[in-house]
C-alpha cells in the first residue's frame, strides 16, 4: 500500500491551505471515520474502556459517540447507573482516553435515543393530541368528568355547520352544556401521554420521552441532565447528539395557544377539519396550519435551544431531522453539524442520494463545514456485509455531499468475553471480533483520504432546487405528516422528487433550499447566487401548488439584485394554509401580475428581466438550464458514474465514484475549463498529472481509466502545473491464467484453525468436507510460485473473485489491501521465474455465526431487543448455507506497459 501524503492531525474545521498539487489535504480527527459506541448496561470499566479506544485508534477512527443503551444478561452486577456520579467519572476516563489517542468523544443528552429519562414529569412527556367525539340530539343536556384530564377545548357542531365553543383552556373539571335544537356532534380535544418512553434505555436512563415540541419541557430535562454532569469539563465533549426523530407524539399542552399567537386563527374551531372532516381544501388547509405550527414549534423550542445549550457547554451540536414532522431542511440546519442516515440494504442508490442531500444541502447553505451520516445500519443481515458492501455506501454518501462518516456501530465488549462478544442489534458490526476487522484499517484510510478531500473544499453545485414542503403539508389524509429516509413517498412521486432525480441523473449538481433559507440566507451579485460558502448559477422551483407570498416576492428579489429564478412549467397556483387565506391570495396574485413574461421563444421559454437577473418559466428543463449558462457534467452518461464537485482556492475537485458494469476508459470532458488536471487515488494515495487536451469549444477533456467499483478525486486547476504524470496502464496482451501450485494455511481466527492444504488452482477453503473450514472465521494465506508468463515486466494481477478482500504480497513487497472490485493490482516488475505469491484472505464472521446457532450455543444474551434480523424477528443463522469464504479465482496476469503521452489534438 502507498503511503498517503498526511500531515499531523489538528483539531479544525477549516478548508486546508493550498497544498502540492499531488498532496493530500491533512488529516483531522473530523475526516477519519467516527463510530458509534454502545455502551450496554453501561456495564464498562477504566481498563477495557482504554483497551477498546486503542484498537478503535489503531484502526483509523477520530472519535466515538457513546450511547447508553439496555444490558447484558448476566452482567447486571457491572452495570453502573446512567447519570450516576460513578458514570460520569467513567465518560471522564473515557475523554480523557481519546485525547490521549488523538481522539475525540460525542454524546447524547440522554441514553437509547428519544430523549428524556427518569427526570422527565408528566408535565413534561410526550404527548398526544386525541380529538374525540360525542353526540348529542336537541334539548339534551351533555355533562362530562375531566378530573384526570388535560383537555384543550371542547366544541359542539350541528348538522348544518354551526359551531359552539364549549370550553377553552383552561377546561373546568366538570362541565355541563345543554345543547340547542338540532343534532349535535361535541368535539373534545384532549392531550396525553403518547406513550413513548425512551427507547432501548440503559439502567438508570429509562423513563418517558420529552415533549419536543414544549419549550418549557425541554429547558426543564436539559437542566436535569446538565445537573448531573456537572463533574464533566466544559469543551470535554466535541458534540452533543440528536438521533433520528421517533417520537410518536403529534401534540403539547402548548399546542393551542402557540397556533393563536402564529397562525391568527383558533384551532379549536376547526377540531372536526382535524379528523378529516369537512370540505376537502379547507380541510387540508387546516392540516397545513397545523403541521406548520409544530415545525416552528420543533424548531424554536427544541433545536434551537439544543444547539444554543450544547454551545453554552462548549460543544458542538449534531442532529438527524429526517423522520421529523417538519422542514427538514430547517431542522437539519439548526444543528452544526447535520446528519442523514442510510438503513437497510440499498433501495437504489438514486434515492438514497436524494434524500441524504437534504443533510448536505442544509449544511452547504448555511456555511456548516460538515455533513455527517450515520452510515451501514442495516445495511445486509448481521456479520454479512463486506467490506465492499460498505465501500459502494460509502461512495453513495459521497457524491451526495456527505463528508463526515459515523460508522453504525461498535458494541462495547470486555476482553474476557467469549466470542463473538456483546453485540448491539442492528448490524453492521465494526468491532474487533468480526473478522473483516483485519483490514478495515485499509477502508478507514480510504475514508479518511476521501473525507480529507470533501472536507477541504467549499461546496461547487450550480442549482438551488426548492422544496415545496407545503405541497406535502396540504394533504387531507392523516393528521401529523414525517419525512423518513423509507420510504419516500412524501418526496420520489412529486414533482420536485422527479425533478431532483432529473438534475442528478442528468449530471447538474444541486442543493435543496427552504423558504427559511431564501429569507435568511440567500443573496444575489455578479449573477450569482449566495449563501454560506456556496454560489449558485439559479433557482429552480418545480411545478408548485402553494407558495408563500414572502417566498415569491424573495425570489423576485433576488431575481432584480442579478439571480437567475426558473419556474418549471409554471408559476405558483395558490397560496399554503388557511390563516388570512384572501389577503395572502390577494398578495401573490399582485405579485404574479406585475411579473410582466414575453411570448415563448423558440424554445418555449418565456422570461422577464427583473433588474439585474432574469426569471424564466418553461417545460423543458435542460432549455432552461442552458439559458441560465448551467453546464452539465456529461461524466453521468456513463453508465454508474456519479460526482461530486467542489471548489478551491485553485480550481475545481471531483470525487467520481463508478458503481456500474463496464469500465470507463476514455475522453471525459469536464463542464469547467481547466488548464491542469490532477488524478488521486483514495485507495493507494497515488496521484499523478493527467493527460487532458482543449476541445475547438473552449472545454477540457481528461482521460481516464475507471473500472467499475472504482472511484478517483480530479483536482483541477487554473494554471499549468508541473509534477510526476499519471501513469495510464496499457495491456500488451490477453491475460492468462497464474498456473501454480497453491499452498493454503491458516494464519489467523477461528473457532479452531482448519487444517492446511494443496490445490492446483483456487479455491474457497469451505465446502471441502472440512467441518472446521466450514465454520471458520479469519484469515488464511495463499501461497505459490510461478514463473512470468511472457518474461520479466510488470503485470496485472487479477485475483478474480475474493471472498472477502485480501492481503497481497509478491516477492517480498507489499502490494496493498484489496477490499473492493475489481480486485485487481499492478505487480510492478515480475522476474521472469522464481517469483512468489501471498495472498491472505480473510473472510466473513457469518460461518463462525451461523455454527453457534447450529450446534445452539447461547450468545444472544442481551436484555430489550435482544438479537434480532432483518426483519426484527429473533435472530437464527442456523438455517444459512454455508458462506464461500477464501481466493476462489481464477487468478490471471496480464503484460502491461505504462505510459504518461501528453493528449493529441481534440477530435
Amino acid at each position: 500500500m502507498v503511503a498517503a501524503l498526511y500531515l499531523l492531525p489538528a483539531l479544525t474545521h477549516r478548508a486546508a491551505a493550498q497544498l502540492p498539487a499531488l498532496a493530500w489535504p491533512k488529516v483531522t480527527l473530523e475526516s477519519r471515520p467516527w463510530t458509534r459506541w454502545w455502551w450496554l448496561g453501561s456495564a464498562v470499566d477504566s481498563a477495557n474502556i482504554g483497551s477498546s479506544l486503542s484498537a478503535l485508534a489503531a484502526a483509523g477512527f477520530g472519535g466515538v459517540e457513546v450511547t447508553a443503551i439496555y444490558g447484558v444478561k448476566g452482567a447486571e452486577s457491572a452495570s453502573v447507573p446512567y447519570l450516576s456520579d460513578r458514570w460520569v467519572q467513567l465518560l471522564r476516563h473515557t475523554v480523557s482516553e481519546a485525547a490521549r489517542l488523538g481522539m475525540r468523544v460525542d454524546m447524547p443528552p440522554g441514553s437509547g435515543w428519544r430523549t428524556g429519562g427518569p427526570f422527565v414529569t408528566d408535565a413534561d412527556a410526550n404527548a398526544s393530541l386525541r380529538i374525540l367525539e360525542d353526540t348529542l340530539r336537541a334539548d339534551r343536556t351533555w355533562t362530562s368528568d375531566f378530573a384526570a384530564r388535560h383537555v384543550e377545548a371542547v366544541v359542539a357542531v350541528s348538522d348544518d355547520g354551526h359551531a359552539v365553543e364549549i370550553a377553552h383552556v383552561p377546561v373546568p373539571k366538570s362541565l355541563t352544556w345543554q345543547a340547542p335544537p338540532g343534532r349535535w356532534t361535541i368535539y373534545i380535544a384532549e392531550t396525553r401521554f403518547s406513550g413513548d418512553d425512551v427507547k432501548r434505555a440503559a439502567p438508570g436512563g429509562e423513563g418517558r420521552a420529552m415533549d419536543v415540541f414544549s419549550r418549557a419541557a425541554v429547558d426543564h430535562v436539559l437542566r436535569a441532565f446538565d445537573d448531573r454532569l456537572t463533574a464533566l469539563p466544559r469543551g470535554a465533549l466535541r458534540s452533543y447528539f440528536h438521533d433520528s426523530f421517533e417520537y410518536t407524539g403529534n401534540g403539547s399542552t402548548e399546542l393551542f395557544q402557540a397556533f393563536r399567537q402564529r397562525r391568527g386563527y383558533d384551532l379549536a374551531s376547526h377540531l372536526p377539519a382535524l379528523l378529516g372532516k369537512g370540505e376537502p381544501d379547507t380541510v387540508a388547509r387546516v392540516k397545513s396550519d397545523y403541521r406548520q405550527t409544530l415545525d416552528e414549534m420543533l424548531l424554536e423550542n427544541f433545536l434551537q435551544p439544543f444547539t444554543a445549550w450544547s454551545h453554552a457547554r462548549g460543544s458542538l451540536s449534531r442532529n438527524q431531522a429526517h423522520g421529523s414532522p417538519g422542514n427538514l431542511l430547517d431542522l437539519y440546519a439548526a444543528a452544526d453539524i447535520p446528519e442523514t442516515e442510510i438503513f437497510g440494504p440499498p433501495a437504489g442508490h438514486e434515492e438514497e442520494v436524494l434524500i441524504n442531500k437534504f443533510a448536505s444541502s442544509a449544511a452547504h447553505v448555511t456555511g456548516r463545514p460538515l455533513a455527517s451520516a450515520e452510515s451501514f445500519t442495516w445495511l445486509g443481515e448481521h456479520f454479512s456485509s463486506t467490506l465492499d458492501d460498505v465501500k459502494q455506501a460509502a461512495d453513495a454518501l459521497f457524491v451526495g455531499g456527505i463528508n463526515h462518516l459515523v460508522y453504525h456501530g461498535t458494541a462495547y465488549s470486555p476482553r474476557d468475553t467469549p466470542w463473538p462478544g456483546w453485540q448491539f442489534y442492528a448490524a453492521a458490526e465494526f468491532n474487533p471480533r468480526n473478522a473483516f476487522w483485519r483490514d478495515l484499517p485499509a477502508f478507514d484510510r480510504y475514508v479518511t483520504r476521501v473525507q480529507s478531500v470533501l472536507q477541504a473544499g467549499q461546496p461547487d453545485n450550480d442549482v438551488l432546487l426548492y422544496w415545496p414542503v407545503w405541497d406535502n403539508w396540504h394533504d387531507a389524509r392523516g393528521l401529523r405528516m414525517d419525512f423518513k429516509v423509507r420510504p419516500l413517498d412524501w418526496l420520489m412521486p412529486t414533482p420536485v422528487g422527479k425533478l431532483a432525480a432529473s438534475l442528478w441523473k442528468t449530471g447538474v449538481g444541486f442543493d435543496y433550499f427552504s423558504d427559511r433559507m431564501l429569507a435568511e440566507r440567500l443573496s444575489a451579485a455578479g449573477g450569482r447566487l449566495r449563501s454560506g460558502r456556496a454560489a449558485y448559477r439559479a433557482v429552480v422551483v418545480p411545478a408548485t401548488e402553494h407558495m408563500p407570498p414572502e417566498t415569491f416576492g424573495r425570489l423576485m428579489e433576488l431575481a432584480r439584485a442579478g439571480g437567475n429564478v426558473i419556474f418549471l412549467n409554471r408559476m405558483p397556483a395558490d397560496v399554503p394554509g388557511l390563516s388570512r387565506l384572501d389577503e395572502r391570495r390577494s398578495q401573490l396574485a399582485a405579485l404574479e401580475r406585475g411579473l410582466v413574461l414575453s411570448a415563448p421563444d423558440g424554445g418555449g421559454v418565456r422570461r422577464a428581466a427583473l433588474g439585474r437577473g432574469f426569471v424564466l418559466v418553461g417545460g423543458e428543463l435542460s432549455t432552461l438550464l442552458q439559458v441560465a449558462n448551467v453546464r452539465r457534467e456529461t461524466m453521468v452518461d456513463h453508465s454508474g458514474v456519479r460526482f461530486i464537485r467542489q471548489r478551491t482556492k485553485v480550481g475545481r475537485e471531483y470525487f467520481v465514484t463508478h458503481a456500474g458494469r463496464d469500465s470507463l476508459y476514455g475522453w471525459v470532458p469536464l463542464a469547467i475549463p481547466a488548464a491542469s488536471v490532477v488524478l488521486m487515488d483514495p485507495l493507494t494515495g497515488r496521484a499523478g498529472v493527467a493527460n487532458r487536451r482543449d476541445t475547438p469549444y473552449g472545454a477540457t477533456e481528461v482521460f481516464l481509466q475507471l473500472d467499475a467499483g472504482a472511484s478517483l478525486v480530479l483536482r483541477t486547476f487554473d494554471r499549468p502545473v508541473v509534477a510526476p504524470a499519471w501513469a495510464y496502464r496499457s495491456a500488451s496482451a490477453e491475460p492468462v491464467p497464474l498456473r501454480a501450485r497453491w499452498e493454503v494455511s491458516f494464519v489467523d481466527g477461528g473457532p479452531a484453525m482448519p487444517a492446511p492444504f494443496l490445490s492446483d488452482a483456487p479455491r474457497a477453503w469451505t465446502g471441502r468436507g472440512d467441518a472446521e473450514g466450514d465454520r471458520f472465521a479469519g484469515t488464511a494465506r495463499y501461497r505459490c510460485n510461478f514463473d512470468a508468463p511472457r518474461g520479466a515486466g510488470a503485470y496485472l494481477l487479477d485475483l478474480g473473485r475474493v471472498a472477502e478482500s485480501a492481503r497481497v504480497r509478491l516477492n517480498g513487497r507489499d502490494l496493498g489491501v484489496l477490499f473492493s472490485h475489481p480486485f485487481r493490482v499492478e505487480t510492478g516488475v515480475l522476474q521472469a521465474s522464481g517469483n512468489t505469491l501471498e495472498v491472505e484472505v480473510t473472510n466473513l464472521s457469518a460461518n463462525r455465526i451461523r455454527d453457534l446457532d447450529v450446534r445452539g450455543v447461547s450468545w444472544k444474551i442481551f436484555h430489550d431487543i435482544n438479537y434480532v434480523g432483518l426483519d426484527y424477528k429473533p435472530f437464527d443463522a442456523s438455517k444459512w448455507p454455508v458462506r464461500p469464504s477464501g481466493l476462489i479465482g481464477p487468478v490471471t496476469l496480464q503484460a502491461l506497459t505504462h505510459t504518461a503521452v501528453r493528449a493529441p489534438p481534440s477530435d
